[in-house]
């Protein structure tokens, strides 16, 4: 018997659950004999997956400067003949965002 600031408690030792859990423990834990040969890991993709798959194998293959572009951009600046409305611009930078919060 324990007694503390909140009165009278009791203690109950039960050594039976200690040696139950022990048991259950190894039940657990007994390596399960061999029924027979092991099949291999298959994996199944979804159509969803698939077609992400062959949109990144594609994202992959488009170069991150577009060269071509670039160089008749630069013809352009150098010619004088370079104009860019400001509403394009706009447009340009509204389509990124609604494309990001789709993302």
């Amino acid at each position: 018997m324990n007694t503390g600031k909140w009165g009278v408690f009791f203690m109950k030792i039960n050594k039976m659950d200690n040696i139950q859990k022990i048991y259950n423990n190894m039940e657990v834990n007994k390596v399960k004999a061999n029924k027979g040969p092991i099949g291999k890991d298959e994996v199944e993709l979804s159509e969803k997956a698939k077609d992400y798959q062959i949109g990144m194998k594609k994202l992959k293959e488009i170069p991150d400067i577009r060269e071509d572009k670039v160089e008749r951009i630069k013809k352009q600046i150098k010619s004088g003949t370079y104009n860019v409305k400001g509403q394009e611009i706009a447009e340009k930078i509204l389509e990124n965002i609604l494309l990001d919060k789709r993302i």
